[in-house]
C-alpha cells in the first residue's frame, strides 16, 4: 500500500522576533536579535540578566478575550500560533468539520500557573492558590485548550521530551496522517518564559552573560527564550484540493536515545538519529543541502553536534550550510524545534538561509559553514532539522522542497 505524502501547509510563530510568519521571517533576514534584559522578574541574584522574552505579547489581538481569560501564558502562546497557522493554511471550521483532526504539542516547562501557584503557596500559604490556576496548571491542558478553542475533534496529546518535544510532536502527527488515521494535524511546541528554567540553567552554568554565540570559539552558553511554533500537516492530495500553499514535504524523521547521557547529547547518538532520518527519507547523505542546527551555544553541545554531523557526512560536511537561529531568539525550550522547523520551511520556500549571528571567532572544533551573521541565498532541495534534549532524546527531521 502506498503511504500518504505529508506536507506542511500552514505556519504560525510567536517569538521575541515577532508574531506571525512574515514578521518572524523578516526579522531573521535582518539578522535581528530578540534578546533583551529580563523584565518579568528580578535577576539581581543571577549572573545573567538577558533572555529572549516576548515584550509585547497581546493574545487579545488574535483570540476571543472571554475564552482565554483564565488560560496560562503557554496556552495563550500556543493558541495564538495555532490561529496564525490555520489562517496561513486558509483552514476554516467547515474544512475541519467532519474530518479527523488532532493536536500534538511539545512543552518542556508546561503551564505557568503551576509555577505561579507554587510561588503563591511558598509566599502566602496554600489558601491563596486560585482554583482556576489549579485546573490550568497541568501540562496536558495546552493541546486540550487548542482543541477546545478551535473545535478539533480528534486526539490531543502533550509531548514532553524536553527541548526536542516539538520535533517528536511533528513526527507523531506525521505518522498519523501518513497511515490515514488523521486528515489534519496541528503540531508544534510552546513554552512561556520560566523563572524555573532560567534558574535551573543558571545553576548548571550553561548560560552566557549577554549573547548566544553558536559555534564560535569563545561561546559561553545559551540564553533562555520563550515562544510557540505551530505547523499544519495534511496530505499532499488534501492541500492540492484546497489550493493551499505548500511549504515543504516531510520525508521522515529519526530518533535515538543516549539514556546514559542526561544533560548533553553525544556525537554517536546525534549521528544515529541523522542516519535514521536519512534512511526513513530514503535519501543519501549527499542529498542534504542545509542543516538547521540545534546550536545552543554551549561548548559541549555545539562540539557534539559538529562531530555528529562529521560522522555522517564525512568530508562533505564542509559543503553543507548549517545555521542556528537560537543566536537570535534564545533557547525556547519545547518550542525550539517547532519554531526552527518553521524557519526551515521558510528557508526552503524562499531559498534563503537565516544566519548564525554573534559569530566572531572560528573554532577549529566547529569548522562548519555556519552562515555567519548574514543570510545567504542558497537553493535547498533537501534539508535536515536537528533537535536534541535532556535525557538523551534526539530527533532529526528531513524536509524536501515541494515542486
Amino acid at each position: 500500500m502506498n503511504k500518504i505524502r505529508v506536507v506542511i501547509s500552514g505556519i504560525g510563530v510567536v517569538s521575541s522576533l515577532g508574531t506571525g510568519k512574515d514578521a518572524f521571517w523578516q526579522s531573521l533576514l535582518k539578522a535581528r536579535s530578540g534578546i533583551s534584559s529580563v523584565s518579568s522578574f528580578d535577576t539581581n541574584e543571577f549572573r545573567c540578566h538577558y533572555a529572549g522574552e516576548i515584550k509585547s505579547f497581546c493574545p487579545e489581538d488574535h483570540l476571543d478575550k472571554r475564552k482565554i481569560k483564565f488560560l496560562g501564558k503557554t496556552s495563550q502562546l500556543a493558541l495564538t500560533a495555532t490561529y496564525h497557522a490555520l489562517k496561513d493554511a486558509r483552514l476554516q471550521a467547515h474544512h475541519i468539520k467532519g474530518h479527523k483532526s488532532g493536536v500534538f504539542i511539545g512543552s518542556t516547562m508546561g503551564e505557568r500557573p503551576l509555577e505561579e501557584s507554587i510561588d503563591s503557596w511558598v509566599s502566602h500559604g496554600s489558601d491563596t492558590i486560585l482554583k482556576h490556576k489549579t485546573v490550568q496548571s497541568t501540562a496536558n491542558v495546552i493541546p486540550g485548550n487548542i482543541a477546545a478553542y478551535f473545535k478539533f475533534n480528534g486526539p490531543n496529546f502533550l509531548i514532553s521530551n524536553a527541548c526536542a518535544a516539538g520535533g517528536f510532536a511533528l513526527g507523531y502527527g506525521y505518522d498519523l496522517i501518513r497511515n490515514g488515521t488523521l486528515n489534519f494535524a496541528v503540531v508544534g511546541g510552546s513554552d512561556a518564559f520560566s523563572k524555573t528554567a532560567f534558574s535551573g540553567f543558571h545553576r548548571l552554568y550553561s548560560m552566557a552573560p549577554e549573547k548566544c554565540q553558536p559555534f564560535d570559539k569563545n561561546r559561553k552558553g545559551m540564553l533562555v527564550g520563550e515562544g510557540a511554533g505551530v505547523l499544519i500537516l495534511e496530505s499532499l492530495e488534501s492541500a492540492q484540493k484546497r489550493n493551499a500553499e505548500i511549504y515543504a514535504e516531510i520525508l521522515g524523521y529519526g530518533l535515538s536515545c543516549d539514556a546514559y547521557h542526561i544533560t548533553a547529547p553525544k556525537p554517536e547518538g546525534i549521528a544515529k538519529a541523522i542516519h535514521k532520518a536519512l534512511q526513513y527519507a530514503n535519501i543519501p547523505p549527499s542529498a542534504i543541502d542545509y542543516i538547521n542546527a540545534h546550536g545552543t551555544g554551549t561548548p559541549a553541545n555545539d562540539k557534539a553536534e559538529c562531530l555528529g554531523i562529521k560522522k555522517v557526512f564525512k568530508d562533505r560536511y564542509k559543503e553543507i550550510l548549517v545555521s542556528s537561529i537560537k543566536s537570535m531568539i534564545g533557547h525556547t525550550m519545547g518550542a525550539s524545534s517547532s519554531i526552527e522547523t518553521a524557519a526551515s520551511c521558510l528557508a526552503i520556500k524562499h531559498g534563503i538561509i537565516p544566519p548564525t549571528i554573534n559569530y566572531e571567532t572560528p573554532d577549529p572544533e566547529c569548522n562548519i559553514d555556519c552562515v555567519p551573521n548574514t543570510p545567504r541565498h542558497h537553493h535547498i532541495q533537501y534539508m535536515l532539522k536537528d533537535s536534541f534534549a535532556f535525557g538523551g532524546n534526539n530527533c532529526c527531521i528531513v524536509l524536501k522542497k515541494y515542486e
